[in-house]
């Protein structure tokens, strides 16, 4: 898995708001990014504080991950997760201009996933412990699932993400209290006026964020004037918590009856304008006026600071604020953190099972086909006089052994995916049992059945009950029907993703952490670590 992407810790709000992308772009920019032959699944998060990419490449790497190696592989030798980092910077310098790339963060495998899991807990939020990121995600995820970006290996992260963001709220205080970009917002008021009792605020906007602030307005016991451009939702917004609507033509009038004014809509671009202010001042006769702009896009000209008595603060100048209210839950933190490093953990090692798969299909494939070769032996020499019984119990002994004899090496491979040393243990095996070059377990299957039992010319009998062992989970071969719809360029050609004729078959199982060396890859793309 790859992410890509900027948030308040990497980019200052001028350069957020051009990478800023609505709801109703997101199945576009999902399409781009899948389009490009190196992205299989994609997902993509936009709020006011981020927009990033997390994807996973349409082909996997070669080789499990060698944790320790001597020498990482150079970066040419890392062609699948560079392709795909390269392909989704393309896209994001696309949509926001190339003034955005520098300040784009990468990262690659377990890292990958790690960030995408600290986000979703809220530990990588302006403010700490806000509750919203979680809805955001969610929405996020279901516009993937809509444009079908969200496949098995992708969608089975961010859906844990959600898992491990809730779970952080269960077990930890860290959501104790008002936090949130609009709680912040009206604690800067309150630091403004030292009571809000008497004062005029007024909001402009309905949405989400908006609403948040209303209520935290109200409760402090300032009068509430609300501005839309749909005057039935300001309307509603203002009987629910007892303001004044008023229609989108009144917003000058309501900005001159304000003392504090707090702007969250979804305009892409400004709604209050340095002129507005300049006559809105004029006719204050000096009153003081605080703007407070939580929206990204900005919803207010930067320009009207420069006006006498106009004071403006942005989602960057709140981060004093959020300071203080992360110090305040600091041990709350550090047990979240302890929860999503736990999480990223059993994640991986359920990767690393994964991207076994192929090395446990292919010792049953070389096992059987040892079984199957000498049973054919002894058919067509002393034991050809065998009837139909006698050949199918043949059969299910082959089926029996091969059970048998793997038993114990396949659980104590799949109990070692977390183990350091997997890579060097399933290459020793591949080597010793020729696997590279045996039949898939489906041909020597047919052997079994077909061969072994098409002498007696009966009817095919079903396999032993006591057969083959299913797929690992999360294999394609026998998935099951409850595992999320393959991405839309993953055609359904028996685990393996589409390819371009000629090119060599990639598993489905590979592990979405297979990376040899994470670093490296966001090196050569061009990126900074997260």
């Amino acid at each position: 898995m790859i992410f890509v992407g900027l948030s308040h810790k990497s980019a200052p709000i001028e350069v957020r708001e051009r990478l800023a992308i609505g709801r109703d772009q997101l199945p576009e920019v999902l399409a781009r990014l899948t389009a490009h032959p190196a992205i299989g699944e994609a997902l993509v998060l936009s709020t006011c504080n981020r927009v990033e990419v997390y994807a996973s490449p349409r082909q996997q790497a070669p080789a499990l991950p060698r944790p320790g190696s001597a020498s990482p592989p150079p970066d040419d030798e890392l062609p699948l997760e560079n392709e795909a980092l390269r392909a989704a910077v393309a896209v994001l310098v696309g949509l926001g201009g190339d003034g955005v790339r520098g300040h784009l963060a990468g990262r690659v495998g377990s890292d990958a996933v790690l960030h995408l899991f600290r986000v979703a807990a809220s530990l990588d939020s302006m403010v700490v412990g806000e509750p919203q990121i979680l809805g955001q995600m969610k929405e996020a995820i279901e516009i993937a699932r809509g444009a079908r970006t969200l496949g098995v290996k992708l969608g089975r992260a961010a859906h844990r993400a959600i898992k491990v963001g809730k779970r952080v709220r269960t077990e930890t205080a860290i959501g104790a209290g008002q936090v949130s970009v609009s709680s912040v917002a009206i604690d800067l008021a309150r630091q403004i006026f030292a009571e809000l009792a008497g004062h005029t605020a007024l909001l402009i906007g309905a949405g989400e964020m908006a609403e948040a602030a209303s209520k935290l307005l109200v409760r402090a016991g300032a009068r509430l004037v609300v501005v839309n451009r749909s005057l039935d939702r300001a309307a509603a917004l203002a009987r629910e918590v007892g303001g004044e609507p008023r229609p989108w033509a009144e917003l000058e009038r309501s900005v001159i009856d304000a003392d504090i004014v707090i702007s969250s809509t979804s305009s892409p671009s400004y709604v209050v304008s340095p002129d507005l202010v300049r006559r809105a001042r004029k006719a204050r006769r000096g009153r003081s006026l605080f703007l407070i702009d939580i929206a990204v896009p900005r919803d207010i000209d930067p320009a009207v600071n420069k006006l006498d008595s106009v004071y403006l603060y942005d989602v960057d100048d709140l981060s004093q604020i959020v300071a203080q209210s992360v110090e305040g839950r600091a041990a709350e933190a550090a047990r979240a953190e302890a929860i999503v490093a736990d999480e990223a953990h059993a994640f991986e090692t359920w990767t690393l099972e994964r991207a076994l798969t192929p090395a446990i299909v292919g010792l049953r494939a070389r096992t059987r086909s040892i079984l199957v070769a000498e049973v054919e032996r002894s058919l067509a020499g002393k034991l050809r006089h065998l009837g139909p019984a006698e050949r199918q119990a043949l059969a299910l002994m082959v089926d029996a052994a091969t059970n048998k004899l793997l038993h114990v090496p396949t659980t104590r491979l799949r109990a070692m995916a977390s183990d350091p040393r997997v890579a060097e243990h399933v290459d020793s095996l591949r080597e010793l049992f020729d696997i590279d070059g045996a039949p898939a377990e489906s041909g020597a299957a047919a052997l079994v059945e077909g061969e072994l039992r098409g002498a007696a010319d009966g009817p095919p009998t079903p396999r032993s009950a006591r057969g083959a062992a299913p797929p690992a989970s999360g294999a394609r071969n026998g998935a099951s029907p409850r595992q999320a719809e393959p991405c839309p360029q993953a055609a359904e050609d028996n685990g393996l993703y589409a390819r371009q004729p000629g090119a060599r078959p990639q598993p489905a199982e590979a592990g979405v952490m297979a990376v040899a060396n994470p670093a490296a890859a966001v090196r050569a793309a061009g990126l900074k670590g997260a």
